[in-house]
């Protein structure tokens, strides 16, 4: 198979993945996971079945750039005034939306749809952007940070290996602890 299109910001294309997305999550919300085919998904949109075959590849394709679309954060991280409490108040509501149900089922399909890592590449780029958000800010504040990539080890990996492989115990307590694990690295701060 050919390597996906790159899509045009804007104009056809945008329409076209819009559409394919909305169509996505109403027939997903209607009838079902087990109904959803790209006949079906192709006819709700107003699109042809080759239009999603030639972009997307395949079902599983489709449907990890319609999580990937789904787990991109749509506000910017809270700004308690301190870098403890915002990392911890990110770091709790990432664990609730990641670890839910349909947190679950978006990583899955984002992970499952993506032979060349780019959409897992992209959720983590997500997180990392979050994450500089809340160290920028108290870089500026004068507070010793460590950096982006020591969070993502420290914090990030850990939860995301817990929510794919060892569900139990996701609780704020245990978000609480990786942020103490994380800002606690001494060599790392910057």
């Amino acid at each position: 198979m050919s390597p996906k299109p790159m899509a045009r910001p804007g104009g056809r294309s945008a329409r076209v993945q819009a559409s394919v997305h909305a169509a996505v999550h109403a027939l997903e919300a209607e009838r079902g996971r087990a109904a959803l085919s790209v006949p079906a998904i192709a006819a709700r949109a107003g699109v042809t079945p080759s239009t999603i075959y030639r972009r997307w590849g395949d079902l599983q394709e489709l449907l990890s750039d319609v999580a990937v679309e789904r787990l991109r954060p749509e506000e910017p991280p809270l700004d308690l005034g301190d870098v403890r409490a915002d990392l911890t108040a990110w770091a709790r509501q990432f664990l609730e939306e990641m670890a839910s149900p349909t947190g679950r089922a978006y990583i899955r399909d984002a992970l499952l749809g993506d032979p060349d890592g780019g959409n897992a590449g992209q959720c983590s780029t997500y997180a990392a952007a979050q994450i500089e958000v809340i160290l920028g800010r108290a870089r500026e504040r004068g507070e010793a940070v460590p950096d982006c990539e020591a969070v993502l080890d420290n914090l990030v990996a850990p939860m995301m290996y817990r929510i794919l492989f060892r569900p139990g115990r996701l609780t704020d307590a245990y978000a609480d602890h990786l942020v103490h694990a994380a800002l606690s690295r001494p060599e790392r701060l910057v």
